[in-house]
């Protein structure tokens, strides 16, 4: 995984857990689930890169 899609990744996720507490403080279910939905895209895409990763090692 390259350093730009690490960074990338992680402020991608960041982000998405600010907006889920955001939404948690206000009530908004709406940019709550918004939130929770980046972190999760985050998340497979950081799994997808270490997959490539892992194929690029052999």
């Amino acid at each position: 995984m390259g350093l730009d899609d690490k960074i990338d990744n992680a402020a991608e996720k960041l982000g998405g857990k600010g907006k889920q507490a955001a939404g948690e403080a206000t009530g908004d279910d709406s940019l709550k689930a918004e939130g929770k939905g980046d972190q999760a895209k985050a998340d497979l895409k950081q799994a997808g890169e270490k997959v490539k990763d892992a194929f690029k090692k052999d």
